[in-house]
């Protein structure tokens, strides 16, 4: 039997106001590759311009993410158990920045017409580079502030993340991003340094800005943040990581709570993972919507975002975690039906009848205001589902254990994540309705929910 963790009102480690914002800062470093990049800006610009087929390119850029997810999925718990042996966590978030940096910039090369393969290795390379840094990341979390704050840290740092994110989408949409139309801004003036959106020079930008983002803000962590102390080195590490990564998955048959944990967070994380990948690209292909139009809508998401993650901050505090992610899964599962159920003229299912007059502004129409509307749903769930996942794991883990098991933790989140971005391709390629496809996602997140109701809180219980 595996003694339980008893670690209630400790102090693991003593950070500093400034440590603790160092480490929060990462993610607000990190969101606008998600942001900008995978979902509201890159993302859509690949599948609507950069071929002539938007819904091949949406099964490219799908398997794009498929990919990746494999390769985290098999990695990150031997990355993770590595972290434990080696101890410190810097040098390997420092040596994946440059892998993700230098694949950003790559993006810029992807003009209308030019081959897709580059763009698609660039992503998946910032992809992997991105997800193994969130890994030793999150591990360094329990040593920073009590047990009962991790909730409220979590959040806190998520709902920055979303700032950031935020804060860069809307100088895209402002200030880079012109209308095909009229070469002008939202703002009405012309996009800076010259960029022509005719070429989706605005949408391509977002990589080098990303990197460079990230590279600014992730300096603090490294200034102030405590790491861990070095352990074992490289070689030693290497081969007593991969030893671990097997004592781990067996240790897992005795802590069942953890175990059921895992697996919901797994099926969960999936429809998660597909709603970011995906959302922003099936509102393109619906609606035609233009970077700007995606912008927007980003900006939109990411303000409710904010205010969510600070709301589920207190809940986690007060509720705990579970409670904040079964909130939050549910409120994505009517959003997700919501959406799917939405299309010119109707939603719900036809149900309720819209009208097709367009207005000419922007989301003219009837159908894409209700799209907004289920949105707002997701921008209030789609941070604290995570980062209440997060702090749910680490109230369930003792410190010397917090790498191996947050590896773990990221192989829940990757594992089958290919089955989400999988079957979409599949679907929405028999049926030529990536309707039908997103469809999909609601099996996930009703899937995780049902075996996340009945796991013990925290995890370590039984």
């Amino acid at each position: 039997m595996v003694n339980r963790i008893d670690w209630t009102g400790t102090r693991p480690a003593k950070a500093s106001k400034r440590g603790i914002w160092g480490w929060m800062l990462f993610d607000w470093a990190a969101q606008p590759f998600f942001t900008v990049v995978t979902t509201f800006i890159f993302g859509p610009y690949f599948v609507s311009r950069l071929t002539e087929d938007p819904v091949s390119a949406q099964t490219l850029w799908s398997n794009t993410a498929t990919i990746s997810s494999i390769i985290i999925a098999v990695l990150s718990p031997i990355l993770g158990s590595i972290a434990d042996q080696s101890g410190a966590r810097k040098p390997w978030i420092g040596a994946f920045a440059v892998v993700k940096i230098a694949s950003l910039f790559g993006l810029w090369c992807a003009a209308p017409g030019s081959p897709v393969i580059y763009p698609m290795i660039f992503m998946i390379l910032a992809s992997i580079a991105a997800e193994f840094s969130i890994v030793f990341n999150d591990s360094m979390m329990p040593r920073l502030v009590d047990r009962t704050d991790v909730g409220k840290l979590s959040n806190t740092a998520w709902g920055l993340g979303y700032l950031g994110g935020m804060i860069v989408l809307i100088a895209v949409v402002a200030l880079l991003a012109g209308s095909p139309e009229s070469g002008k801004t939202i703002l009405g003036i012309d996009p800076l340094f010259g960029l022509d959106p005719h070429t989706g020079e605005d949408a391509r930008i977002t990589g080098p800005i990303s990197g460079v983002w990230y590279l600014i803000f992730i300096l603090p962590m490294f200034f102030f943040t405590p790491d861990a102390k070095r352990g074992l080195p490289f070689v030693a590490a290497v081969r007593s990581g991969l030893g671990e990564v097997r004592n781990t998955l067996g240790e897992l048959k005795q802590r069942r709570g953890i175990f059921r944990f895992l697996i919901a967070r797994m099926i969960y994380q999936d429809g998660v993972n597909g709603l970011l990948i995906l959302g922003g690209a099936f509102a393109a292909g619906m609606f035609g919507w233009a970077t700007i139009e995606i912008g927007i809508y980003g900006i939109i998401l990411n303000v409710v975002a904010i205010f969510g993650c600070l709301i589920a901050g207190r809940l986690d505090a007060r509720m705990g975690s579970k409670t904040t992610v079964i909130v939050s899964l549910t409120m994505l599962l009517i959003a997700t039906a919501g959406i799917v159920s939405t299309g010119p003229g109707f939603t719900l299912f036809g149900l309720v009848a819209l009208p097709t007059a367009d207005t000419g502004s922007l989301f003219g129409t009837a159908a894409e205001k209700a799209y907004i509307g289920y949105g707002l749903l997701i921008g209030l769930a789609f941070g604290p589902v995570q980062a209440s996942s997060r702090s749910y794991l680490a109230r369930s883990v003792s410190l010397d254990e917090a790498g191996r098991y947050f590896g773990i933790y990221a192989l829940s989140g990757r594992a089958t994540s290919f089955m989400a971005t999988l079957i979409f391709s599949i679907v929405t390629y028999m049926t030529d309705s990536s309707r039908f496809g997103m469809a999909t996602l609601v099996l996930f997140l009703a899937g995780g929910l049902i075996i996340l109701i009945r796991t013990p809180y925290p995890a370590d219980r039984a």
